[in-house]
Protein backbone atom coordinates (compact mmCIF):
# COMPACT_ATOMS: atom_id res chain seq x y z
CA UNK A 1 0.00 0.00 0.00
CA UNK A 2 1.27 3.28 -1.07
CA UNK A 3 2.15 5.76 1.71
CA UNK A 4 -0.22 8.62 0.14
CA UNK A 5 -2.95 6.04 1.40
CA UNK A 6 -2.24 6.19 4.90
CA UNK A 7 -3.30 8.73 7.43
CA UNK A 8 -1.05 9.75 9.31
CA UNK A 9 -0.97 11.85 12.64
CA UNK A 10 0.46 15.07 12.49
CA UNK A 11 3.56 13.63 14.43
CA UNK A 12 4.08 10.74 12.38
CA UNK A 13 3.76 13.34 9.23
CA UNK A 14 6.55 15.45 10.64
CA UNK A 15 8.84 12.33 11.34
CA UNK A 16 8.77 11.50 7.49
CA UNK A 17 8.90 14.87 5.74
CA UNK A 18 12.52 14.40 5.82
CA UNK A 19 12.62 11.32 3.77
CA UNK A 20 10.94 12.22 0.77
CA UNK A 21 9.41 9.24 -0.19
CA UNK A 22 7.82 8.95 -3.45
CA UNK A 23 5.10 6.84 -2.62
CA UNK A 24 3.94 9.50 -0.31
CA UNK A 25 3.62 12.43 -3.07
CA UNK A 26 0.48 12.28 -5.29
CA UNK A 27 0.06 10.35 -8.22
CA UNK A 28 -1.38 11.91 -11.56
CA UNK A 29 -2.49 9.15 -14.03
CA UNK A 30 -3.18 10.66 -17.47
CA UNK A 31 -4.06 8.20 -20.35
CA UNK A 32 -3.26 8.55 -24.11
CA UNK A 33 -5.94 7.25 -25.71
CA UNK A 34 -6.92 6.37 -29.71
CA UNK A 35 -9.42 8.79 -31.45
CA UNK A 36 -13.12 7.13 -29.80
CA UNK A 37 -11.78 5.02 -27.63
CA UNK A 38 -13.84 5.05 -23.84
CA UNK A 39 -11.38 5.05 -20.70
CA UNK A 40 -11.30 1.99 -19.10
CA UNK A 41 -13.47 1.33 -15.78
CA UNK A 42 -10.77 2.56 -13.41
CA UNK A 43 -11.77 1.41 -9.30
CA UNK A 44 -13.16 3.54 -6.87
CA UNK A 45 -11.34 7.08 -6.22
CA UNK A 46 -8.43 6.67 -4.37
CA UNK A 47 -6.73 9.49 -1.83
CA UNK A 48 -4.28 11.48 -3.80
CA UNK A 49 -4.58 9.90 -7.44
CA UNK A 50 -5.99 12.13 -10.18
CA UNK A 51 -6.40 10.63 -13.37
CA UNK A 52 -6.85 12.07 -16.48
CA UNK A 53 -7.95 10.58 -20.06
CA UNK A 54 -7.14 12.63 -23.16
CA UNK A 55 -6.66 11.62 -26.80
CA UNK A 56 -3.63 12.88 -27.59
CA UNK A 57 -3.42 12.92 -31.36
CA UNK A 58 -6.60 14.91 -31.22
CA UNK A 59 -5.75 17.50 -28.48
CA UNK A 60 -2.66 17.83 -30.84
CA UNK A 61 -4.45 18.68 -33.76
CA UNK A 62 -6.62 21.25 -32.02
CA UNK A 63 -3.19 22.94 -30.21
CA UNK A 64 -2.51 23.43 -33.61
CA UNK A 65 -5.71 25.18 -35.18
CA UNK A 66 -6.36 29.27 -35.24
CA UNK A 67 -7.80 30.50 -32.38
CA UNK A 68 -11.11 30.87 -33.96
CA UNK A 69 -11.52 27.42 -34.87
CA UNK A 70 -10.89 25.61 -31.87
CA UNK A 71 -14.36 26.07 -30.36
CA UNK A 72 -16.04 24.34 -33.57
CA UNK A 73 -13.61 21.78 -33.73
CA UNK A 74 -14.26 21.01 -30.01
CA UNK A 75 -18.14 20.55 -30.03
CA UNK A 76 -17.58 18.95 -33.52
CA UNK A 77 -15.86 15.85 -31.16
CA UNK A 78 -17.49 16.71 -27.99
CA UNK A 79 -14.44 17.96 -25.91
CA UNK A 80 -15.78 20.37 -23.28
CA UNK A 81 -12.99 21.08 -21.94
CA UNK A 82 -8.85 20.91 -23.33
CA UNK A 83 -6.80 18.20 -21.72
CA UNK A 84 -3.90 20.66 -20.40
CA UNK A 85 -6.24 22.69 -18.31
CA UNK A 86 -7.62 19.38 -17.11
CA UNK A 87 -3.87 18.52 -16.02
CA UNK A 88 -3.40 21.43 -14.56
CA UNK A 89 -5.94 22.05 -12.65
CA UNK A 90 -5.97 18.55 -11.58
CA UNK A 91 -2.34 19.31 -10.26
CA UNK A 92 -3.41 22.23 -8.46
CA UNK A 93 -5.58 20.47 -6.49
CA UNK A 94 -3.26 17.20 -5.87
CA UNK A 95 -0.57 19.63 -4.74
CA UNK A 96 -2.77 21.70 -2.88
CA UNK A 97 -1.98 24.89 -4.63
CA UNK A 98 -3.63 27.73 -5.64
CA UNK A 99 -2.63 31.05 -7.86
CA UNK A 100 -3.40 34.42 -7.17
CA UNK A 101 -2.63 37.54 -9.52
CA UNK A 102 -0.68 40.97 -9.55
CA UNK A 103 -1.52 43.72 -11.87
CA UNK A 104 1.15 46.49 -12.94
CA UNK A 105 0.68 48.97 -15.88
CA UNK A 106 2.58 46.85 -17.86
CA UNK A 107 2.39 43.32 -16.45
CA UNK A 108 0.32 40.90 -14.89
CA UNK A 109 2.17 38.20 -12.75
CA UNK A 110 0.65 34.89 -11.41
CA UNK A 111 2.08 34.04 -8.36
CA UNK A 112 1.50 30.46 -6.48
CA UNK A 113 0.53 29.92 -2.77
CA UNK A 114 -0.78 27.17 -0.61
CA UNK A 115 -4.60 26.40 -0.66
CA UNK A 116 -5.36 28.57 2.55
CA UNK A 117 -2.70 30.99 2.26
CA UNK A 118 -3.25 34.47 4.13
CA UNK A 119 -2.66 37.71 2.61
CA UNK A 120 0.97 37.79 4.76
CA UNK A 121 2.07 34.74 3.21
CA UNK A 122 0.41 36.08 0.02
CA UNK A 123 3.11 39.07 0.33
CA UNK A 124 5.61 36.55 1.28
CA UNK A 125 5.82 34.70 -1.87
CA UNK A 126 6.18 38.06 -3.71
CA UNK A 127 8.89 39.14 -2.14
CA UNK A 128 9.99 39.02 1.26
CA UNK A 129 10.14 43.01 2.09
CA UNK A 130 6.51 42.58 1.50
CA UNK A 131 5.80 40.37 3.87
CA UNK A 132 8.04 42.11 6.76
CA UNK A 133 6.61 45.78 5.67
CA UNK A 134 2.91 44.72 5.22
CA UNK A 135 0.22 46.69 5.96
CA UNK A 136 -2.93 45.92 3.85
CA UNK A 137 -4.03 43.88 0.78
CA UNK A 138 -6.28 45.43 -1.55
CA UNK A 139 -8.05 42.57 -3.20
CA UNK A 140 -10.60 42.43 -6.26
CA UNK A 141 -11.75 39.35 -7.85
CA UNK A 142 -11.08 38.82 -11.96
CA UNK A 143 -14.74 39.03 -13.04
CA UNK A 144 -14.85 42.32 -10.77
CA UNK A 145 -11.74 43.63 -12.13
CA UNK A 146 -12.19 42.27 -15.69
CA UNK A 147 -16.12 43.50 -15.51
CA UNK A 148 -15.57 47.16 -15.07
CA UNK A 149 -12.37 47.47 -16.59
CA UNK A 150 -9.53 48.02 -14.74
CA UNK A 151 -8.50 48.34 -10.99
CA UNK A 152 -9.48 52.03 -10.79
CA UNK A 153 -13.10 51.30 -11.74
CA UNK A 154 -12.88 49.01 -9.31
CA UNK A 155 -11.48 51.06 -6.98
CA UNK A 156 -14.17 53.30 -7.76
CA UNK A 157 -17.27 51.40 -7.45
CA UNK A 158 -16.16 50.30 -4.25
CA UNK A 159 -15.41 46.61 -5.49
CA UNK A 160 -11.50 46.35 -4.42
CA UNK A 161 -11.26 45.69 -0.65
CA UNK A 162 -8.69 46.45 2.02
CA UNK A 163 -7.96 43.07 3.54
CA UNK A 164 -5.80 42.15 7.04
CA UNK A 165 -3.01 39.93 7.08
CA UNK A 166 -4.97 36.93 8.13
CA UNK A 167 -7.59 37.34 5.33
CA UNK A 168 -7.49 34.15 3.30
CA UNK A 169 -6.43 34.69 -0.40
CA UNK A 170 -9.11 32.96 -2.74
CA UNK A 171 -7.68 31.42 -6.00
CA UNK A 172 -7.90 33.35 -8.95
CA UNK A 173 -8.25 36.58 -7.04
CA UNK A 174 -6.16 40.28 -7.98
CA UNK A 175 -3.92 41.27 -4.83
CA UNK A 176 -2.01 44.52 -4.63
CA UNK A 177 0.31 44.62 -1.16
CA UNK A 178 0.76 48.07 0.44
CA UNK A 179 3.60 47.99 2.57
CA UNK A 180 6.02 50.33 4.25
CA UNK A 181 10.01 49.21 5.19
Amino acid sequence: MPLREIELTPEEEKTLAGFGFLTRKPLLLLLNLAEGQLPPAVEAARPHVGLVALQGKLEMDIAQLPAEDVELFMAEYGIEELGLKRVISLSYDLLGQQSFFTVGEDEVRAWTVNRGATALEAAGAIHTDLMKGFIRAEVVTYADLVGLGGLAEARHKGKLRLEGKEYIVQDGEIVHIRFNL
